[in-house]
């Protein structure tokens, strides 16, 4: 900011720190006098995109959030759901895409870390982590790099605060290029009754801040970093923030001890906007006023300016409101666990946000106008009338036969092993998991005397070809991956990664997305708990794929009889279950061929889709299935070929030799293994489980062919 702290900035600093001018002259409006330099600093952050969802807001209203197993929804730190027996399981999905880009190890840490905040922010411990991960194609240096860092920083993040990465997904597209996509989901579990929300109240009581020091990482990332297209030219790597994963092992520790102990009115993590955001927002949902002296903030760098201490997103702090009666007890505990508690200020009657230093007033904004009156935008949405991507590159030949298409498909980067990639995380940490990656379609974790399964997915490709169909698969690609574990899902958080939204083909993407998410949630009667938008998506080359990332989290009875992936028992029955009408339009088969981009999906019956998945979760849950394995990237001959690489056992199958075999139809069918008599009734019978070869009617592949086709990325990333 080019403003000296005596002179007041001028509309050109508001612009470059993101606002517009008409929004500058609102702001100047509600205060009734232009704004000094900390408070355009607060405005700056909370009318941004990344604080406001001024260009979703709106949209986001109408998707359904009630559900008869719903404990808290949107608008707090997470979302959570009853599980029984007293329990809620907290949940939520983050991004951190644009700090990644910069800087791709702590981009990725500090989301992991952010995530982890939010959910024991409401009471709730940590006992999982899932990653959503989109790069350009690993041809690529500088993807094959950003994915290499990314992946160790979630994996350090997460393995040392003790915290498992227990599933995930990653794809490989050229739109990603530029920008990747780190989005991180986690859960946690708590109490019911014990959850707490984060509205400040009770005027009098006194605002506690505890955990690391402030210093200056992070400075702007909500405003500059995350709410503004990546440039060629942009130096922001001053705007990524540094975690320290053992820090916030100690912040979790006293934030549930507080908690235990009754000692707090409410609890807020410090995210983007670090104090502006966590302090504004606590005052808005108690309907008070906070005052904060900075000169009580422990810094790092002594020479911080109050603007800087207010909007410093410096990692592993949290924001506590208590009665001043219970303020010794809860320094002392702060102490005890070694993460600086300071009183730095207390809740008013005053409606604002009045920020001092020392005794001298450096700040006054009225919480509404900081919060609830941040101008929200109607998108002009427009179907665009051209292509927006290109074809991607041709890998295989037009005329390839059935067999070759098979082994190609298994070593592309989208269907490949994530072997490599996943055995960095520590997925047991914490002895809840008894389904691990590639094990099961979902992760499995045990609850009390029950368990629960969450998958994460999403396909940008797919959407991209048509956003309302393929945010619709989306959410039932992930709703089937529960189904194949007997898991009934009971909420869902999401994360929505696209472009521009002043751009109006960027912002039909958005609606028509947003439509479809709304659809399907509603036909499958799961209700949206919360989640993110991140917005703006864009380098130079374009935007990305419109990326409508789903998290789904559901409740089965007996972990033990959650249904493996691969095939398990020689002699099984197949099973095809589901009315399936696969097209090669936006496959895995047809980005191979090079082929455009097809203008729309055929059509979904929700109705019949929800009742495949109930017979299916129906089937594992009584026992009769020994593996279930949804059809997805490759369609049935691909999926075959996992059922027998996971299972280490061979498969004789009767469908026709073609390419109809590699169609897709996401989320609408199953193939599911067991004994005859038990699954024939499910479905179609389609072949047996046996021998050491693929055999899919003409055609033919060994165990040991495929692979080493599978393994195909292990050489990139050893």
């Amino acid at each position: 900011m080019s403003a000296s702290a005596d002179t007041l900035p001028t509309v050109d600093d508001a612009v470059a720190l993101g606002l517009t001018r008409d929004e500058y002259a609102s702001v100047c409006d509600k205060l009734g006098r232009a704004p000094n330099q900390v408070e355009l600093a607060m405005f700056s952050l909370l009318w941004s995109e990344h604080c406001a969802y001024k260009h979703s807001k709106k949209l986001l209203r109408t998707l359904p959030t009630e559900g008869p197993r719903l404990v808290m929804g949107p608008g707090e730190n997470a979302g959570a759901v009853d599980v029984g027996n007293g329990l809620a399981v907290a949940f939520k999905v983050e991004s951190h895409n644009h700090p990644s880009a910069v800087e791709p190890f702590q981009g990725a840490a500090t989301g992991v870390g952010g995530i982890l905040r939010d959910i024991f922010a409401i009471g709730a411990r940590p006992i999982a982590v899932l990653d959503s991960l989109r790069f350009g194609e690993p041809s690529s240096e500088r993807s094959r790099y950003l994915l290499d860092r990314a992946v160790a920083g979630i994996g350090h993040y997460g393995n040392s605060v003790g915290v498992p990465t227990i599933g995930g997904e990653v794809y490989f597209e050229a739109p990603y290029e530029t920008n990747c996509l780190v989005n991180a989901m986690a859960l946690g579990i708590g109490e019911t009754a014990k959850l707490v929300r984060s509205a400040a109240a009770g005027v009098g009581n006194v605002v506690i801040l505890f955990g690391a020091s402030t210093g200056r990482d992070g400075i702007g990332g909500a405003s500059v970093l995350a709410s503004a297209e990546l440039g060629a030219d942009d130096d922001k790597r001053p705007s990524v923030q540094v975690g320290d994963p053992f820090e916030e092992n100690k912040l979790i520790e006293c934030s549930l001890e507080l908690l235990e102990r009754g000692l707090l009115v409410s609890l807020q993590d410090l995210g983007a906007a670090g104090l502006t955001s966590s302090a504004s927002e606590m005052a808005s949902k108690g309907e008070v006023g906070i005052d904060i002296d900075v000169s009580r903030v422990p810094l790092r760098e002594a020479d911080m300016e109050p603007f800087e201490i207010m909007v410093s997103e410096s990692q592993e702090r949290m924001l506590c409101v208590a009665e001043p009666g219970c303020v010794d007890e809860v320094l002392a505990l702060c102490e005890k666990w070694e993460v600086h508690g300071t009183a730095i200020g207390a809740v008013t009657d005053t409606r604002h946000m009045r920020i001092f230093r020392g005794d001298e007033l450096v700040g006054d904004m009225p919480v509404a106008a900081l919060v609830d009156d941040c101008p929200l935008y109607d998108l002009a949405p427009e179907r665009p009338a051209q292509r927006l991507y290109p074809a991607p590159t041709r890998t295989l030949d037009r005329d390839a036969g059935p067999r070759e298409i098979l082994l190609a498909l298994l070593a592309s980067p989208n269907i490949a092993s994530r072997r490599p990639l996943f055995e960095q995380y520590d997925c047991m940490v914490g002895s809840r998991t008894t389904r691990r990656p590639e094990q099961a379609d979902a992760a499995v974790l045990t609850v009390g005397d029950r368990a629960i399964g969450v998958s994460i997915d999403g396909s940008g490709r797919r959407v991209a070809a048509d956003p309302y169909t393929g945010a619709i698969e989306a959410v039932l690609e992930c709703a089937a991956n529960l189904a194949c574990v007997g898991a009934e899902p009971l909420g869902l958080t999401n994360c929505l990664n696209f472009g521009n939204p002043e751009k109006p083909h960027i912002a039909w993407q958005l609606s028509e997305a947003v439509r479809g998410l709304g659809d399907a949630c509603r036909a499958l009667g799961v209700p949206v708990v919360g989640g993110n938008v991140s917005l703006y998506n864009e380098g130079t080359e374009g935007p990305i794929y419109p990326t409508p990332v789903v998290g789904m989290v559901g409740e089965l009875p007996d972990a033990s009889r959650a249904a493996q992936s691969g095939f398990a028992r020689e002699g099984d029955a197949i099973v095809l279950v589901g009315d399936f009408h696969p097209r090669l339009g936006a496959s895995e088969l047809a980005k191979a061929r090079g082929d455009e981009l097809p203008d729309g999906l055929p059509e979904i019956d929700l109705a019949a889709v929800r009742a495949t998945h109930e017979a299916v979760r129906a089937a594992v849950r009584a026992g009769a299935v020994r593996s279930a394995h949804d059809i997805a990237e490759g369609g049935i001959a691909v999926a075959l070929a996992e059922c027998c690489l996971l299972g280490e056992i061979g498969a004789d199958a009767d469908p026709d030799c073609n390419e109809a075999l590699f169609g897709e139809q996401p989320g609408a069918a199953f193939l599911v293994s067991g004994a005859p008599d038990d699954i024939a009734p499910l479905g179609r019978v389609i072949g047996t489980v046996g021998g050491r070869k693929l055999k899919i009617g003409a055609c033919s592949w060994s165990l040991d062919e495929l692979r080493e086709a599978h393994g195909a990325l292990a050489p990139l990333f050893p």
